[in-house]
């Protein structure tokens, strides 16, 4: 089986620090503007070709449980690790809780703990968005009784050989949400992944936007690879279409900046045609700037948080939403506890990634739940809700 472990990424946090990355040369970074056709580094033509067939594959596993299905699976055998008795020390090691979708996600992660009373502790570290303290916790895990220890790595290279040397300890390790360049974890979880969401979003904009449009890129940070592979898939579809990318710009996730910058190229270019997104957060500050410039709201990439599908509704926008789905987090708990049982797993657990449109929006919006609260997180049927979403 094809497998992409990860690509290689730079720190999320210099980069909102203001250092320097190592941005491959054909990345355009912010301020830039015009359609840029080249290839980026991280563009994998078989990964992309297989991550875009993934979106028509019939996933394995039980109806309505999208965090359980699996996309053509090559299982792997755990007898090893098998720990009959229950009673298991589940450790996780946290990149960060620094976002709205991490912070839905660690929450549906601790709901799924709750349902399965053989893991009697749940140690969790969180590394705070900064490798070396992830490293330090991945070291402090090792040392401890864990039965097995879940990982979300802060960033793929920095941290692969600290993900290698907890596998050397002998305790079943599980990889999701970002990779890492080893494939010694039993498991590695996530949804299709980058290329899919960068392409549902270029190529609804290819379909929306007349020949000629003027489409404004906006992207959160450089260098970290599923954003990269996003924005690569993107970059791909609009070089072979006729739309005009007259620029790409980093938003740093904030809305502020990213309302400023949609006003500035509404002023320059006259008009937009179309905004694609890399992340969706700040979807809505976008929405806001065409509103206050008094101009019709184009179609626009979204995400899957409420306040978006709510105003998507309420102004009935032109409208897609690519989805990275929080439900990814009740995974790694189960694969967790078969891999402790002696079940086999996929070695690579590729989960559906489902995208919001206007045939389906109106089934997400849940007007009870917080503005930022992630419509994909597989949480509605879960003992408490909606309590420790809000």
């Amino acid at each position: 089986m094809t497998k992409r472990w990860a690509l290689v990424a730079v720190a999320a946090a210099l980069a909102l620090a203001g250092c320097s990355s190592d941005l491959p040369d054909d990345t355009p970074g912010g301020g830039s503007s015009g359609s840029d056709t080249r290839k980026s580094e991280f563009f994998d033509q078989a990964e992309y070709d297989r991550q875009l067939a993934f979106r028509n594959a019939t996933p394995q596993g039980p109806d309505g449980k999208p965090w359980e299905q699996m996309l053509e699976p090559e299982m792997v055998d755990t007898a090893k690790f098998a720990k009959p008795g229950g009673k298991y020390t589940l450790c996780f090691s946290n990149a960060a809780v620094d976002n709205p979708w991490r912070q839905v996600g660690f929450k549906t992660m601790q709901q799924e703990v709750k349902l399965h009373p053989e893991i009697t502790d749940f140690v969790v570290l969180d590394a705070e968005a900064k490798d070396d303290k992830q490293i330090s916790d991945l070291q402090s895990l090792t040392g401890r009784n864990c039965s097995a220890i879940i990982i979300s790595p802060n960033t793929t290279a920095t941290l692969t050989p600290a993900v290698e040397q907890a596998c050397a300890s002998g305790v079943p390790v599980i990889v999701f949400d970002r990779g890492v360049n080893t494939s010694c974890p039993v498991t590695f979880i996530h949804p299709i992944g980058g290329f899919a969401f960068g392409a549902n979003g270029a190529e609804f904009l290819k379909e929306k936007v007349k020949p000629g449009g003027k489409v404004l890129a906006l992207r959160i940070l450089p260098g970290v690879d599923v954003l990269e592979q996003r924005w690569a898939a993107a970059n791909e579809i609009f070089a072979g279409s006729e739309l005009d990318v007259v620029g790409v710009e980093f938003t740093d996730g904030d809305a502020a900046k990213t309302k400023s910058i949609v006003a500035d190229y509404i002023q320059r270019e006259g008009e937009i045609n179309g905004v694609w997104m890399d992340a969706g957060a700040t979807a809505v500050a976008a929405v806001e700037a065409f509103q206050d410039a008094g101009v019709d709201v184009p179609a626009v990439v979204g995400e899957d948080q409420q306040d978006f599908l709510r105003l998507w509704v309420d102004e009935g926008l032109t409208a897609v939403a690519p989805t990275y789905p929080t439900y990814q987090w009740r995974t790694p708990v189960i694969a967790a506890l078969k891999i402790l049982k002696g079940e086999q797993v996929p070695k690579e657990w590729v989960l559906p990634q489902p995208r919001i449109t206007t045939d389906n929006v109106r089934e997400y919006v849940k007007q009870d739940m917080p503005p930022l609260h992630y419509a994909m997180c597989g949480c509605e049927g879960m003992p408490g809700y909606p309590g420790p979403w809000k």
